[in-house]
């Protein structure tokens, strides 16, 4: 599940992706995607996140400061997701409740997957990996493809010792604000309930309304104090959510975070005793990426105060502190997250070929966010499709090639 944000991210992140990946190779990709995912503005935003866009104006873009409401895959109130664009109606054979466990090779050729409940299922040409940037490197680990010590720590005989399966995982950290006022944003409160009386008739009769939202409505990309090109990216939901240990409670409001675009930190993912998964995002261990994200915290806020709300304009509850370096840093603290964006872990060029082909087992790749050697600039979306849909191109030109 995800947020349904639509961004294909800077055109200069591709140069990072290495051969046969730089932007002029990707661009085609997305064009053919969005023909069948077909991205568009949320048709009816809250007042709130179109006034973000009289900032910067809009629409959004990584590519140059800007904020508004976000390109969104939602058709008729309703998510359109890869399902709905390329499965559905197609001889595609779906098992569903169905886990894979391991891969089954020899002599260094994939053979197929053995699933949770010990079922094997034979792959006539291959295996396409396609688990996530968690799940990917865990069947990879269980199947003896990974870091040998890890591999052995773990109980698992090792097939090949392989370094990078599970390195380099890397997030866009993220922090934010709450803001909190009568007469702000959508939330639980005596004024608002014949609007949510009334919202599950309207998303029925016309796709409309709040339930046709994807709640992170707008954003903006931002640059430092220094101005330049944005390095921070702004999610903003004009709803109340709770900063205590209900995200759900009474009264109104709005909530925005910021994220580091580009950070340094790296993590890993790694299987511990009895073959348990452990994740180690490595958030701000580089101390550059604290320094970044303070600023943009700062950033955020300026964005805020900026905004031309009006009289829904509602006060900052929590953290409710300045800008200064040590309020700025207990809350980074205190708070740190997030924008759910893993990617990395089965980086192009450390794990895998350009063709996207497994590293020394011959019918075997990987489409999905774990195969980004670094993230995009924005949400990772619409990238991780992209790679699905050159994915499967990729594969047919080399299985025609035997």
């Amino acid at each position: 599940m995800n947020s349904m944000v639509w961004f294909r991210g800077r055109t200069d992140d591709y140069d990072h992706w290495g051969p046969g990946w730089g932007w002029d190779d990707v661009r085609p990709h997305f064009e053919a995607v969005e023909e069948q995912m077909r991205p568009a503005p949320l048709r009816d935003p809250h007042p709130l996140s179109t006034a973000l866009g009289r900032v910067h104006g809009g629409p959004p873009t990584p590519e140059v400061v800007s904020s508004g409401p976000f390109i969104v895959n939602i058709e008729n109130g309703q998510r359109r997701s890869p399902v709905d664009a390329f499965l559905r109606g197609t001889n595609v054979h779906v098992l569903k409740n169905c886990s894979v466990r391991k891969l089954m090779f020899t002599e260094g050729r994939v053979q197929g997957v053995q699933t949770g409940g010990g079922e094997q299922i034979k792959a006539r040409a291959g295996v396409v990996l396609s688990a996530g940037t968690i799940g990917t490197p865990q069947i990879l680990m269980q199947s003896g493809l990974g870091p040998a010590e890890m591999l052995q720590n773990a109980g698992i005989a090792v097939q090949r010792d392989i370094p990078g399966v599970g390195a380099n995982l890397h997030d866009h950290p993220a922090v934010a604000v709450h803001h909190e006022g009568r007469g702000s944003g959508r939330g639980l409160t005596l004024g608002q309930l014949p609007l949510w009386v009334a919202a599950p008739f309207q998303w029925l009769a016309s796709g409309r309304g709040p339930l046709a939202s994807n709640t992170v409505e707008a954003g903006g990309f931002l640059a430092g104090k220094d101005g330049g090109a944005p390095r921070f990216q702004v999610h903003f939901v004009p709803t109340r959510i709770g900063f205590g240990k209900r995200a759900i409670g009474l009264g109104a409001g709005y909530y925005a975070d910021v994220c580091l675009m580009q950070p340094r930190s790296r993590g890993r993912m790694t299987l511990g005793a009895n073959g348990v998964v452990q994740i180690d995002p490595g958030l701000l261990s580089d101390p550059d990426d604290r320094v970044e994200l303070r600023e943009g915290l700062c950033a955020l806020r300026a964005l805020l105060r900026a905004a031309p709300f009006g009289p829904r304009s509602a006060p900052e509850v929590f953290p409710a502190t300045g800008d200064d370096t040590v309020a700025v840093d207990a809350h980074i603290d205190a708070r740190l997250g997030t924008a759910y964006h893993p990617v990395g872990t089965c980086a192009i060029g450390a794990v895998l070929g350009h063709d996207l082909a497994f590293h020394g087992i011959h019918g075997l790749w990987l489409a999905d966010a774990s195969v980004m050697p670094r993230i995009t600039s924005a949400n990772t979306n619409a990238p991780s499709i992209m790679i699905g849909h050159r994915a499967a191109r990729l594969i047919t030109q080399q299985l025609k090639a035997q």
